[in-house]
């Protein structure tokens, strides 16, 4: 098999991947711009550049694919807390995990931060994508809980633990980034930190 031939798989999911980013994308930017009852899976799939058809080979509804953006970030940050180095203390490993998808500017996706704001106002304003959100949310949690687990040798099926500080991940981010909305002039890693820091010394109060 020549090189050639092992690299197409990886070059196959690499292009899925930007696909599927770049429908969830579109479908933020255009319900931003246009309201939630004025944007068709047809105009999201011109936006980005593909059929109809493979939209729906992506997504089930334009609400999967809006938050489908908060599921592929959690992907990235629990790739980037698998390849932290086993003796970092844990909160500040998943820190430096989160901070990574979350830098000023543009992040690693090539979000800017007024992009992920406007998608999180979305995602508060709008009652239809509540429930998907729910399901992003509780799919987030899984990944976050096993990469946890497998940093700390616990067992995620029979050790509380990991859900725990997997439910404190996903917490502190939306706790987050709704204060960033509130206070844009603060940087986001500072917030990052902050609030990682009070949960790595137990959210004792202030």
């Amino acid at each position: 098999m020549g090189s050639d031939d092992r690299e197409r798989p990886g070059l196959r999911e690499r292009k899925k991947r930007e696909t599927r980013i770049a429908l969830s994308w579109a479908a933020i930017q255009l319900t931003v711009e246009r309201g939630w009852d004025n944007v068709r899976v047809e105009d999201i799939a011109a936006a980005a550049g593909v059929s109809p058809r493979t939209f729906n080979n992506y997504f089930a509804s334009k609400g999967e694919a809006i938050a489908a953006r908060h599921v592929e970030r959690a992907h990235a940050i629990v790739a980037e807390l698998r390849a932290q180095p086993a003796d970092k203390p844990l909160w500040e490993a998943i820190t430096d995990a989160a901070l990574s998808q979350f830098a000023l500017g543009l992040d690693p996706q090539g979000e800017t931060s007024d992009q992920r704001t406007a998608g999180l106002k979305l995602m508060l304003s709008e009652p239809a994508l509540q429930a998907e959100f729910a399901k992003a949310y509780m799919a987030a949690e899984a990944e976050f809980a096993e990469a946890i687990a497998e940093r700390t040798g616990t067992d995620v099926t029979t050790d509380l633990y990991p859900r725990l500080v997997a439910g404190a991940i996903s917490a502190a981010i939306t706790a987050v980034s709704q204060q960033r909305m509130r206070t844009p002039h603060v940087p986001m890693d500072e917030l990052l930190r902050e609030a990682f820091g009070r949960l790595a010394t137990g959210l004792t109060a202030p």
